[in-house]
């Protein structure tokens, strides 16, 4: 989450304004951040002129667009300058305005074109120039624009209510998700992409291991609704990248080839899909490559999904996605599929989470690894169990995230499972001392377990860490009825899933009884 004062300020401003459209979030946001995105491209631009010179200048090699597409800058005609919005006056039509400098960049940047916002004659002049000069004064590096871009969709998902968990993902979640796939060099696939969360900070990852995000990944997405395809292309030029994100319906669509009968492409798969969809036709699903283990039959989408993550991997592959919790314990047909995928042995690490740290529901919720390559490795029949439901930092009355300390810790626990080297530039060493883990890897009650596959398949294949890891010794304490109520529901779930295995096994046994005494 960031905090800075520039973006409080002007989520303050812009919030204010909103208030006074008359606009639904979903209307007044877009073209809010298309206005931030076009902020940029100057700020960007101009730092590239001041290199190269503008266009036609120079001795007998004039400066063309090609040198600035070259700087990797996005290209900007007279009219499409922020600048030039600045100089209009309130007798101008500023929104008529706004919408030909996109329709102008989008005509010298093919990599846009159909991408930007083209409503700004939905917005009152005064609006407008308010927003222009709210955001006029505002000189941010390449990088903290992005963030104010992050901060703004954040904040517009929490004005959208429901709508706007489709389309972002919050940080913490997407930042530990990067940390425990570590994709530095490869090829990244998202098939639920929202507004490219996941594609910006892998790229942050590649750039604190001192290397160059678009040397080192290529970026492939799909997104079913085509407004939010549209952010996720704004959203990665703001922060400098490019890549090929598609509209598609992925259940039915597989627009990247991600999968065939030779294997999956991709070396690293990360989403946070829709949570128990149900109306998928199924039967336009048969015979799919993508669904390797069977097609559920329950009406739920979380299995066809944790499928197509699978199945779209490399061999050396590794997959990091967001999943209800009910999905861990889920039994008939989905049980059958789960079980399937651990005994592929790649089955990596399963993370729980507490409450509130999504915008739109407060919810727990599961992240799910799998890496391809573990099947070779002593590590195959072990899966990592991670709860880390009590780590977080409140802030607010109903929504939580982790410090950047807590999210390397929990990624360093899973380094140190797989045997690597920690890092600990976030200020995660006291994390690991007070939990033991300084020296290496240990289970810790109420934090971590290793859990073999017979211990798995003893729990009647359940990827519930809560099952594995058990409880932390506690000392007196005051206790936080709120905390408190959320563990006991935590409980509740898993000993409700046992009981329904406890029906099922007395329910065999009583046929099994009655069929012998006939």
């Amino acid at each position: 989450m960031v905090n800075g004062d520039v973006e409080k300020r002007l989520w303050a401003a812009a919030d204010q304004l909103w208030a006074n459209t008359g606009l639904k979030p979903a209307e007044f946001s877009t073209p809010v951040l298309g206005l931030i995105f076009l902020r940029f491209a100057e700020n960007t631009y101009a730092a590239a002129e001041k290199k190269l010179g503008p266009v036609g200048s120079g001795g007998r090699r004039k400066v063309k667009k090609a040198d600035y597409q070259a700087e990797g800058v996005i290209f900007l005609p007279e009219i499409a300058r922020f600048s030039y919005l600045q100089s209009l006056t309130e007798g101008d039509n500023i929104g008529k305005a706004v919408n030909e400098a996109m329709k102008v960049i989008e005509e010298e940047n093919t990599d846009l074109k159909g991408a930007l916002p083209r409503t700004y004659t939905r917005l009152e002049n005064w609006v407008l120039m308010e927003l222009i000069k709210q955001l006029g004064p505002v000189e941010l590096s390449g990088d903290a624009f992005g963030k104010v871009y992050e901060y703004f969709l954040g904040n517009f998902a929490l004005k959208e209510g429901q709508k706007g968990g489709v389309f972002y993902t919050p940080e913490s979640i997407v930042k530990l998700i990067v940390e425990v796939l570590e994709p530095y060099h490869g090829r990244i696939y998202d098939p639920a992409c929202g507004s490219g969360g996941m594609f910006v900070h892998s790229a942050d990852f590649v750039k604190r291991h001192h290397k160059t995000a678009m040397d080192e990944i290529s970026i492939f997405g799909a997104e079913k609704d085509q407004t939010t395809a549209n952010l996720n292309k704004m959203n990665l030029a703001v922060h400098g990248l490019s890549g090929d994100v598609r509209v598609a319906n992925t259940y039915y669509e597989d627009p990247h080839y991600a999968a065939d009968k030779l294997g999956g492409r991709f070396d690293f798969v990360m989403a946070n899909p829709p949570f128990n969809v149900s109306g998928v036709d199924k039967e336009r699903l048969e015979g799919d490559v993508r669904f390797p283990f069977g097609v559920p039959s329950t009406d739920s989408a979380n299995y066809l999904w944790m499928q197509l993550f699978y199945s779209s991997l490399t061999p050396t592959g590794r997959a990091g996605f967001v999943m209800a919790n009910s999905s861990g314990d889920a039994q008939g047909s989905e049980q059958t599929i789960r079980q399937k995928l651990i005994e592929t042995g790649a089955v990596d690490v399963i993370v729980s989470v507490g409450a509130n740290f999504f915008y739109t529901v407060a919810l727990p919720c599961t992240l799910w690894f799998f890496d391809r390559a573990k099947a070779e490795t002593d590590r195959a029949d072990k899966v990592l169990f991670v709860d880390a439901r009590h780590i977080y930092r409140q802030i607010g009355r109903a929504h939580r995230d982790w410090l950047p300390e807590q999210i390397e810790f929990l990624a360093n626990i899973v380094r140190l499972y797989r045997g690597e080297e920690v890092e600990l530039d976030q200020g995660s060493e006291k994390l690991l001392s007070e939990k033991g883990l300084s020296d290496g890897y240990m289970d810790v009650p109420g934090l971590c377990k290793l859990a073999t596959r017979q211990d798995i398949e003893e729990q009647g294949w359940s990827l519930n860490p809560g099952r594995y890891v058990g409880a932390a010794a506690r000392e007196a304490e005051d206790v936080d009825f709120a905390e408190r109520l959320e563990e006991l529901a935590e409980e509740l779930e898993v000993l409700n899933a046992e009981s329904s295995e406890l029906e099922q096994a007395i329910s065999v046994n009583v046929a099994d009884i009655l069929e012998t005494a006939s």
